[in-house]
């Protein structure tokens, strides 16, 4: 019963996926790992289950013929006789179970098995061994696997095998220590001798292929090949291996020789080499020779570094331009009002506070939420591009006064409704944002588009939509009648969904999400649909799970619908001498915290591209992945093992193009690679001489010390003609806090330019304030403090919240641009209102009520 338990649970889940990759057409995804993964756990079961069984068998043939009492403790006595009764059962258990276990382990490498079988070249060599980079990316990691696995198995078998010899005699202790060896243990000694040969001759590959490990391995200054490296512990590396290939040959030999203390001499002098060779040698090495001379003996490795791990990030010099600036610290009057009337915007609308406001605003009712922190975007605006908030009214069901029951949760409230965005530099004179687009039914200056949103954020339950026509719609849709307390009802007509019309979908269903309802209700009808996984994160890695996501997926009006970008990247920690980081600290700041869908805290990487743009519809889940990087062998490799699943770029409609971006947390990475490998000189690395550091956000204060989020800006830059869509950081040196290099990514998709990554490198001599530094200024100003005092008083309900600290380009300098919000405590419903502007610029602070007033201080 059990049996036909399982089976029916693991045929419901086969099923049940197949059908969802079906609808969102990439069953080719589905079937193409779940055929390798069968093929991986049957291959490889059956080796490592056939070769322990083969052992055995041969073990128990070997057994003497006869019995020696003499030498028979009890147990050995009551565990031969249990062999020798169910000897075929007592080798066929473990073998089966064996082999399960590692078929099981073999399903883990699925790709790492489809990027060997399809992986393309890189065209780039490391400067050692002179293989391609796709080697090292695509082939070596299952080489690996299949010798690990090869001396697993060898392992476990000549451990079975010596299990069996001990129960049936032929191995004893007296028989390995005298000097001559009885025949009925010659059996033994030949077999384990010619295992102990085999196991050592795949260990001496495995040790070969080591050496490769090098190249990617923290040598301790660097990950990559160093000194010692070089002319130490990858020759030793090649030594060890041909040694443990000499003892293997000994191994052999002796099974004919019957001796058992000739292998365990040469174990023995195995050891010993291996610990001389790869450890007292290098370290002497290390301690004598490179250390008194390391930066001259490093130089050459330091330079093969660097170039490899700037063309792994994106970050060789044709990608950044870097440009000596003296920043001015005096402004002319009116010089600064006029700078920022040439751009189109400066946002003030902070995305992570505003959110309060919008759903105030925009709640219409309580059962639809914003998130926390918006999300920025563009849209064209009577002829102009426009910095805008956006953000979707998702539906929460925890919020409604609906009772709780399998109707409501799964069949009534199944999508949220409509797109708002507001002005990212306008706001309203009680400090409101100025909408131009929202409100139920949606109006404003967004393209007409379908508003529903049944995939979101927040939508992590499944729900089962459709209705006959005869059958009035029961899924809540829009309220209407102002603040009145009705709703209309609708009917779900979207391509995306599992249809459950018929018996056999629904009992696979009932069984993989344990929910009997799916048969009993009548809600589910020849109609139903059944829609989950419909967080686009989850989708989109459902798909390509071989993508690693961006953290902060936006919301974008393109071609009539709301869709999803996601940002996705192509990533390896197996790119020969480039530098490793961990993704999850590279990328966390105050605004975006370690745990991202799929990618575990600690993970390491030191390749990355921006290969993908992803769509996820937001009314019928439609996943589209759209080539973005058209030179990327990692792309390019999982495109063959999926073909048909990649849109080619020139395939980007205009409208989404529009909306693209320069991602965000390929920005953070390549910005915490900068910070030191922005210099091409391996004196100045090895020196630490010129680092650049990300300084923390002042703004969140406290103990947290998280580091300032770069942000999404329109900026000119110092001599451009025209203002441009950027996404900008700044960053400070090592150890001190003034201002020492602001960069910008052009982020502009439709631009030639897009992806430029520019930097603007402050002199020396001039100390501008760094963020802390200014944002303290700004705090400490008695003119904003007595701005401010209303709010900041003892019994005031009212408090002052201190938004983004902006910088960007202006005045022939650098500018501190920052909102402050006002809310009252003493409601509950209270929400951020922009009340200020405040700048610096030089030693100068101003406040205004608007950003204008505040320049002109």
């Amino acid at each position: 019963m059990a049996v036909i338990l399982i089976v029916v649970v693991i045929a419901s889940r086969i099923a049940t996926d197949y059908w969802w990759f079906d609808s969102v057409h990439f069953e080719t995804v589905y079937t193409t790992r779940l055929v390798t993964q069968i093929v991986l756990f049957v291959g490889f079961g059956l080796i490592m289950g056939l070769l322990l069984f083969v052992s055995l068998a041969i073990a128990y043939r070997l057994r003497p013929k006869v019995r020696r009492a003499n030498l028979d403790s009890e147990f050995l006595v009551q565990a031969r006789d249990v062999l020798d009764s169910r000897s075929r059962l007592m080798m066929l258990v473990p073998s089966v179970i064996v082999g399960i276990l590692a078929g099981m382990s073999a399903i883990s490498a699925t790709d790492t098995f489809l990027a060997f079988w399809r992986g393309e070249s890189f065209g780039v060599t490391d400067s050692y061994y002179n293989m391609d980079a796709g080697f090292y990316v695509f082939q070596l990691p299952w080489w690996n696997f299949v010798v690990g696995f090869a001396l697993t198995a060898l392992i476990v078998a000549g451990i079975g095998a010596a299990i069996v010899h001990f129960l049936t005699g032929s191995l004893t202790i007296k028989a390995i220590t005298k000097s001559g060896n009885a025949d009925d243990s010659k059996g033994a000694h030949r077999q384990l001798s010619i295992m102990l040969g085999l196991i050592l001759v795949v260990l001496a590959l495995n040790t070969f292929l080591g050496r490769f490990d090098f190249l990617s391995t923290d040598n301790g200054l660097f990950n990559g090949v160093s000194y010692t490296d070089a002319s130490a512990r990858m020759p030793a590396q090649t030594i060890l291996a041909g040694i443990i290939l000499l003892v293997a040959l000994v191994a052999f030999f002796n099974a004919w020789k019957i001796r058992w203390a000739v292998p365990g001499v040469g174990i023995a002098l195995l050891l010993v080499s291996s610990l001389l060779i790869t450890g007292p040698y290098p370290w002497l090495i290390q301690q004598y020779q490179v250390l008194p001379n390391q930066q001259d003996l490093e130089r050459e490795y330091i330079g093969r570094h660097l170039d490899s791990t700037r063309a792994a990030y994106g970050i060789e010099s044709d990608d950044v331009e870097i440009t000596d600036y003296e920043a001015e610290t005096e402004a002319s009057a009116g010089q600064l009002r006029a700078d920022a009337e040439a751009l189109p915007a400066i946002r003030l609308m902070d995305p992570s506070i505003v959110g309060r406001t919008f759903e105030h605003l925009q709640q219409v009712r309580g059962y639809y939420r914003f998130s926390e922190t918006l999300d920025v975007d563009r849209y064209m605006i009577d002829g102009t591009p426009t910095d805008a908030v956006v953000a979707v009214r998702e539906l929460d069901f925890e919020s409604t006064d609906a009772e709780v029951n399998w109707n409501n949760q799964r069949t009534v409230y199944t999508h949220g409704y409509g797109m708002v965005a507001a002005y990212g530099n306008q706001r309203h004179s009680n400090g409101e944002p100025v909408f131009f687009s929202g409100g139920i039914p949606t109006v404003g200056l967004l393209p007409e588009h379908e508003p529903r949103i049944y995939f979101g954020e927040r939508t992590g339950d499944y729900v089962v939509t459709g209705m006959p026509d005869d059958r009035e719609p029961v899924e809540l849709d829009t309220p209407t009648g102002g603040e009145g307390r009705t709703e209309s009802r609708y009917t779900y007509t979207g391509e995306g969904g599992v249809p459950i019309g018929d018996w056999v979908d629904r009992i696979a269903f009932a069984v993989r999400f344990g929910d009997i309802n799916l048969l009993l209700s009548d809600r589910v009808n020849e109609e139903s649909k059944l829609l989950h996984n419909r967080v686009p994160l989850q989708r989109v890695q459902e798909v390509a799970p071989w993508l690693t996501l961006d953290s902060d997926p936006y919301p974008s009006v393109v071609d009539g619908k709301i869709v999803w970008i996601v940002d996705a990247y192509t990533t390896t920690d197996a790119f020969p001498n480039s530098q490793s980081i961990d993704y999850q600290a590279a990328i966390s700041d105050s605004r975006t915290t370690a745990g991202v869908l799929g990618q575990p805290a600690g993970r390491e990487i030191n390749y990355i591209r921006n290969s993908v743009k992803a769509t996820v519809d937001a009314y019928d889940g439609t996943v589209k992945l759209y080539q973005w990087d058209e030179e990327d062998p990692i792309l390019e490799t999982w495109a063959n093992v999926f073909p048909g699943t990649i849109t080619p770029k020139d395939e980007i409609p205009d409208a989404l193009l529009e909306h693209l971006r320069y991602p965000a947390d390929l920005f953070k990475v390549q910005r915490e690679i900068l910070g030191r490998y922005h210099t091409t000189s391996p004196d100045t690395w090895f020196q630490e001489s010129d680092i650049w550091a990300v300084p923390n956000d002042p703004v969140t204060g406290g103990d947290s010390l998280q580091k300032e989020p770069p942000y999404f800006l329109t900026i000119r830059w110092p001599g451009d003609e025209r203002p441009h869509y950027a996404n900008t950081t700044i960053f400070v040196p090592k150890d001190r806090e003034n201002l020492s290099v602001y960069m910008a990514a052009n982020s502009d998709a439709t631009s030639d330019n897009y992806g430029q990554l520019r930097v603007l490198k402050l002199s020396d001599e001039e100390q501008i304030p760094g963020p802390g530094q200014a944002y303290n200024a700004i705090r400490t100003n008695e003119t904003v403090a007595d701005r401010l005092l209303p709010f900041n008083r003892e019994g005031s309900d009212t408090q002052a919240i201190f938004g983004n600290l902006l910088t960007l380009p202006l005045g022939g300098g650098l500018i501190y641009v920052q909102p402050i919000y006002t809310m009252t405590s003493s409601t509950t419903g209270g929400y951020p209102a922009l009340r200020f502007v405040v700048v610096r610029f030089g030693e100068r602070v101003g406040i205004g009520d608007t950003l204008q007033a505040a320049l002109d201080q």
